[in-house]
């Protein structure tokens, strides 16, 4: 075997096992649910230093205030997308209701077949965000905020682990699944920071802790 073909094929042979490792990664739980990914941990403190730091206020707060699973596309509404999204092998019906599939939810490690069993989180809550500044927003950008598919603030879960989260902020909620809790910060800081939103006294205490062991 000449030289040549001998590292073609070692390159090829690279090239192979980088795409079963890269298709091993994607098809393992913790890849089941892709919240967008979130500022370094590093970037995370920088951005948590730079918060106002403000007692909420929750005055005249209204989950209708914030428009959420609005159409983003086809039928397809925001829950439908994240539903998509996070899941595996997800099949839709024509009104983009998902039927069948298999979801991992990153909070508390449960695993489920029908999607009937899973809430879309607002990583941070409508109702934390309104304590935090979203009252004096528009709805229009209230309304941004509740359908955001860009930045890590929505994410399939089990419905009661989330319905068990409520509004509450890192000082008095994390996930159960302590390998997560690194990526929830980050996340936390990281949706607070790009939308102007302050934190309390004993929030930003909580996500110092946690963002130093990060």
């Amino acid at each position: 075997m000449s030289k040549f073909y001998a590292r073609r094929r070692v390159s090829i042979l690279a090239a192979l096992t980088g795409l079963i490792a890269s298709a091993a990664l994607f098809n393992s739980p913790s890849a089941s649910a892709a919240l967008p990914t979130p500022v370094s941990a590093a970037t995370a403190r920088t951005y948590l230093a730079s918060l106002t730091v403000a007692t909420e206020d929750r005055t005249g707060y209204d989950r209708d205030l914030f428009p959420h699973w609005i159409t983003q596309s086809g039928t397809c509404n925001t829950r439908e997308v994240v539903l998509k999204r996070d899941g595996t092998n997800v099949v839709q019906d024509s009104a983009c209701a998902a039927t069948s599939g298999s979801w991992y939810s990153v909070y508390d490690g449960a695993t489920w077949t029908a999607a009937s069993d899973l809430d879309i989180d607002h990583l941070v809550p409508l109702a934390e965000a309104w304590d935090s500044g979203a009252g004096g927003w528009t709805t229009s950008r209230r309304q941004a905020f509740a359908n955001d598919l860009t930045r890590p603030q929505l994410i399939a879960v089990t419905d009661n682990v989330n319905q068990a989260k409520g509004d509450q902020d890192p000082a008095t909620w994390m996930p159960s699944r302590t390998a997560y809790r690194c990526t929830y910060v980050r996340a936390w800081v990281q949706v607070k920071y790009y939308y102007g939103l302050s934190v309390d006294s004993a929030e930003k205490s909580a996500l110092t802790t946690y963002l130093a062991s990060c």
